[in-house]
């Protein structure tokens, strides 16, 4: 009898890949991992997984790929945590009549513009917003919304190219860094420019249709907006967590969504909780891995359940409080030693720690994700606890950065 597989497209190096591996192999899969670079995963080679090395953009050869092996495997599901390939996830489920996500809607919300666009007419509340191809266009959207603003690509993830701007000055400087080759695109350049909604910021976790949990979430110093510190739950009321929940679910019929995960980004302003942005996928690092610390609910897992066909089961086993601190660099230059990381581990109440670099990596930030060198998370019965606990293990790291030498004139 042939064994039964799960196809996994792409990966993610800050552990949320290998815990796909790890969920698929608990419940009797066979995983293999499509990659166009298998390099780029290291747990692919520790964890011996079969690899397939191949276009994950070119739908045909998947395609292709997927009906070889299923003369050798009886291919149970396919889906990835990479919101680059997700609906190519959801065209081959489609292709090949497995369970999945509706590719229309991934399409849709991926794209920031047509995103905003389903929520207004459905009544979501989220900021002011213009669309712009042009630097004058810019400008006019700025002016009419009013400084400040968020100036961001219409189509990415990460917050790459994501920025705050205050000023006229930071309009021009940034919308330069977008339109004049610097920043890269893979569609057609296209601006969103939003409102600055100010408040405290919030990530609902969904499955199907249930809010499984609500973090808060804290960014490092502005204009950027990179992830810092992570804390579940958020110290929310219960009548705000239901607000925030609500408005969360209203954002799935408008969307086409409710298969599988998704995540809500919230900011809570002066109106209320409005909705930043909704990604059609399971949130990657440290999300899924704060939801089970937290509550004992495994997302990642029951997600691969519902791939393959099977019920999910989101019952809460405990409740605690789970946090994480994302390590970011102050300044950029070669990176001379990192250690701390078993010290870190050991501390009573740890749950993980993970480099993500290497002494002797040049360091160059860029204001999003791709500045993270690591991260610490914990989990207790109590919030305060947590948060000791944290910065205990926190200040076991260490790490040296030797400036670049200045340019010669």
């Amino acid at each position: 009898m042939a064994s039964s597989a799960l196809i996994l497209l792409e990966g993610h190096t800050r552990g949320v890949g290998l815990l796909y591996v790890q969920a698929a192999k608990r419940l009797g899969l066979h995983p293999i991992n499509f990659a166009a670079d298998p390099t780029m995963y290291d747990y692919l080679a520790a964890e011996n997984i079969e690899t397939i090395r191949i276009d994950t953009g070119d739908l045909n050869a998947l395609i292709r790929e997927c009906s070889r092996l299923r003369a050798i495997y009886d291919i149970a599901g396919i889906t990835s945590s990479e919101e680059d390939v997700y609906a190519t996830v959801a065209k081959l489920c489609r292709h090949f009549d497995l369970p999945g996500p509706n590719p229309a809607s991934i399409e849709r919300c991926c794209d920031k513009f047509t995103q905003r666009q389903l929520l207004k007419e459905a009544g979501v509340p989220i900021p002011a917003y213009r669309l712009a191809a042009k630097a004058t266009d810019v400008e006019s959207a700025a002016a009419e919304i009013g400084l400040p603003v968020i100036l961001k690509p219409a189509v990415g993830c990460g917050s790459r190219g994501v920025r705050l701007c205050r000023t006229v000055y930071d309009l021009r400087d940034h919308t330069t860094y977008l339109l004049d080759g610097k920043h890269k695109w893979k569609t057609p350049p296209r601006i969103l420019v939003e409102e600055f909604a100010e408040g405290p910021h919030y990530s609902a976790n969904i499955m199907g249709n249930e809010v499984v949990g609500i973090a808060a979430a804290d960014f490092g110093p502005p204009p950027h907006f990179v992830y810092h510190e992570f804390t579940l739950p958020a110290g929310l009321t219960d009548e705000e967590h239901e607000r925030a929940a609500d408005v969360s679910l209203s954002c799935l019929p408008a969307l086409g969504l409710g298969w599988g995960p998704t995540n809500v980004e919230l900011r809570w302003t002066k109106r209320g909780p409005l909705v930043i942005e909704v990604n059609p996928r399971l949130s990657g690092t440290p999300d899924p891995q704060l939801v089970h610390l937290a509550y004992g609910v495994d997302l990642i897992t029951e997600h691969v359940k519902l791939v393959i066909g099977d019920e999910c089961n989101l019952r809460r086993r405990h409740s605690h409080t789970a946090a994480a601190r994302i390590l970011v660099p102050d300044r950029d230059g070669t990176l001379d030693w990192i250690g701390g990381d078993s010290r870190a581990a050991a501390v009573t109440g740890i749950a993980e720690v993970k480099l993500y670099v290497e002494p002797e990596t040049p360091i160059i930030r860029k204001g999003d994700t791709r500045d993270w060198i690591g991260h610490v998370i914990a989990a207790s019965p109590g919030v305060a606890e947590t948060g000791a606990i944290l910065q205990r293990a926190v200040d076991l790291i260490g790490w040296s950065i030797t400036p670049f030498p200045p340019l010669s004139e």
